[in-house]
């Protein structure tokens, strides 16, 4: 899972990633590093609110 980067027509630097399809999130910054350090802040928040992704047909562990 590797995040997209781009700079938008306003100069925002946007990387979204996608976890399966319908689901991913999105960070926004002046720079790429900026964007990707807000995505990784949006992934942790997506992983406290609904758990770790897990693959189908794999095992899952408990909460």
């Amino acid at each position: 899972m590797a995040p997209v980067v781009g700079q938008d027509e306003d100069g925002m630097w946007c990387a979204h990633v996608s976890l399966r399809p319908g689901v991913g999130a999105v960070g926004e910054g002046g720079t790429p590093e900026e964007a990707v350090a807000d995505l990784l802040e949006a992934l942790d928040g997506l992983i406290e609110e609904f758990g770790t992704p897990w693959r189908p047909g794999t095992e899952r562990e408990a909460p």
